[in-house]
């Protein structure tokens, strides 16, 4: 930039800065009369104690030329009079390979109050997805570590996945499996709306140091304000994409979508969106797809994501899950029943599918991994007639087969959160276990 270009810039610059005051705060808003801010710009309102920090704010809307902010944080020291300052700009985080080890919350900030190192991007959490035409199909799979997702639901490198699954059946467990044992080169990991006991419990016990060196945490506990879990969503996912410009094969993986629409519900409704299906408001169903969409592969890098549905008394046609199950690109389906039986991890192999694993695979893998679902899924259908001793031994061939190959094919599946298997190893053991090579 030349001494030119300089002078040009400092002459179009706003030297002013634009007040409004606090007319109204009703639940979660915050109305203001000024400044002049858009759609999603940032605004800083400062409490009537001048000792406290400002209190950052996001406009979410407009009600008779008045201004409608919901903050970032609880307020307590926010009342009438009180002047809001435009920032001009939407909210933007600091990104960087510094960040790698960090647990942070949705601003960017770390949690454990060191400042942050030096040399990082200043990235905005809103972006748009890639172009369509931009994005490079889904050639090779990713090692995800886990036997009977590597061996039966392939992953691709730049999948997006989903996870169904009702409370308390494995799905942290999982993730902490998928972050230690990925080929990925970096995870970012979104704890979004968990209880505040889980998110150290997680880190320590699912993730693991040797989890946590390539990982990025973004953290927004249940307790936070609406507005923080979403931005959480949009942090995380902001994070993914600045490594995934840089090149990296990156992993994001999202708990839970759920609670990202719960409190889109909340905003919603708090800025008068009627409610539609079942208690969501209509930008709920916005939200989601530019959310999702904004993962995948581009021209220079992947990200590879998995989000993690919490599905209301594990009905998984609920509008949320169906929503997310259109807009993704396969699901797993973990089944309460499964864990119950102490299998582990709780993936239904039959309700489950990824959509690209018939281009990501080999000819014979794909047949062994079609053998299994036909053997299961016959066991299955005959279930009840082999507990209770109904069928005989030789009515049906593949029936029989099917019999004698389940145990070993439940064997296979289960795997300790601790076990490491890579893509190649669980798909040998696939095979030979089909030759009645037990091992």
């Amino acid at each position: 930039m030349n001494i030119t270009d300089i002078l040009t810039e400092i002459e179009q610059m706003d030297a002013y800065k634009y007040y409004g005051r606090v007319v109204q705060v009703v639940g979660l808003m915050i109305e203001s009369l000024g400044p002049v801010a858009n759609i999603g710009e940032v605004c800083l309102i400062h409490p009537t104690k001048r000792t406290n920090e400002p209190v950052m704010a996001e406009v979410v809307g407009f009600k008779n030329e008045k201004i409608i902010l919901m903050p970032y944080t609880e307020v307590n020291e926010i009342g009438p009079g009180c002047l809001v300052e435009s920032t001009g700009e939407p909210l933007t985080i600091k990104v960087g390979q510094g960040l790698l080890g960090k647990v942070v919350d949705s601003l960017g900030k770390p949690l454990d109050k060191t400042p942050l190192p030096r040399g990082l991007t200043t990235y905005q959490t809103d972006q748009a997805p890639p172009n369509p035409m931009t994005r490079a199909p889904i050639r090779e799979p990713i090692q995800v570590g886990v036997k009977a997702i590597d061996s039966l639901l392939t992953v691709g490198n730049g999948q997006r996945i989903g996870i169904f699954a009702g409370s308390g059946v494995g799905k942290s467990t999982l993730l902490g499996m998928i972050a230690r044992n990925s080929h990925a080169d970096i995870n970012v990991i979104a704890l979004l709306g968990e209880r505040g006991r889980e998110v150290r419990e997680f880190i320590e016990k699912d993730l693991g140091p040797e989890g946590l060196k390539k990982s990025i945490v973004v953290v927004a506990t249940s307790d936070q304000p609406a507005l923080m879990r979403i931005k959480g969503a949009y942090t995380a996912t902001a994070i993914s994409e600045y490594f995934r410009d840089l090149g990296y094969r990156v992993n994001l993986m999202m708990d839970s979508v759920t609670r990202i629409a719960m409190a889109q519900r909340e905003v919603g409704l708090a800025t008068g969106e009627p409610p539609t299906t079942k208690g969501y408001t209509p930008s709920v169903f916005a939200m989601l797809p530019k959310l999702l969409e904004r993962t995948g592969s581009n021209e220079t890098g992947t990200i590879t994501a998995f989000y993690t549905v919490l599905v209301d008394g594990d009905d998984m046609n609920e509008p949320i899950a169906d929503t997310v199950r259109g807009i993704l690109d396969g699901h797993f389906v973990m089944e309460r029943k499964l864990a119950e039986k102490g299998q582990f991890p709780a993936i239904n192999v039959l309700k489950s599918i990824s959509r690209v694993m018939n281009q990501i695979a080999d000819p014979e893998h794909l047949a062994a991994a079609q053998l299994v679902r036909e053997m299961m899924a016959r066991y299955e259908e005959n279930q009840e007639l082999i507990q209770i001793g109904a069928y005989k031994r030789g009515t049906n061939k593949e029936v029989d087969q099917a019999i004698a190959y389940y145990p070993k094919i439940i064997s296979f599946l289960k795997q300790g959160t601790t076990e490491q298997s890579t893509i190649y190893e669980s798909i040998d053991e696939m095979k030979e276990l089909l030759n009645g090579v037990s091992k």
